[in-house]
């Protein structure tokens, strides 16, 4: 698993450095394959931002890897109580084993 070493200025930058990196799924538009097989998958990268005005706007970025297959992607959410259920479920777990591995 890599490591987030990097903070990017913006959400927009992370997402560059990701793309670059070949994460190049966009599990916002793909999420199905990811709800399907989510044991299958895991975060590499997590970035957080906050609005320079306002802390409740906030987004995260997410770089997500298939562990099988090596399928890469990024999932882009602002505030995590707004998503739905299944999708924020599935995207808190993740984010619980990442943590966990921290």
């Amino acid at each position: 698993m890599e490591k987030s070493t990097y903070k990017y200025a913006s959400a927009s930058e992370a997402l560059k450095h990701l793309t670059d990196s070949g994460y190049t799924v966009d599990f916002n538009i793909e999420f199905d394959a990811l709800s399907v097989e989510a044991a299958d998958y895991e975060i590499d990268y997590l970035y957080r931002y906050e609005g320079m005005t306002d802390p409740a706007d906030e987004s995260s970025v997410y770089g997500i890897r298939n562990i099988h297959n090596g399928k890469k992607g990024v999932f882009v959410a602002g505030d995590l109580s707004l998503i739905e259920g299944k999708k924020r479920d599935i995207i808190l777990d993740l984010e619980l084993r990442y943590r966990n591995k921290q």
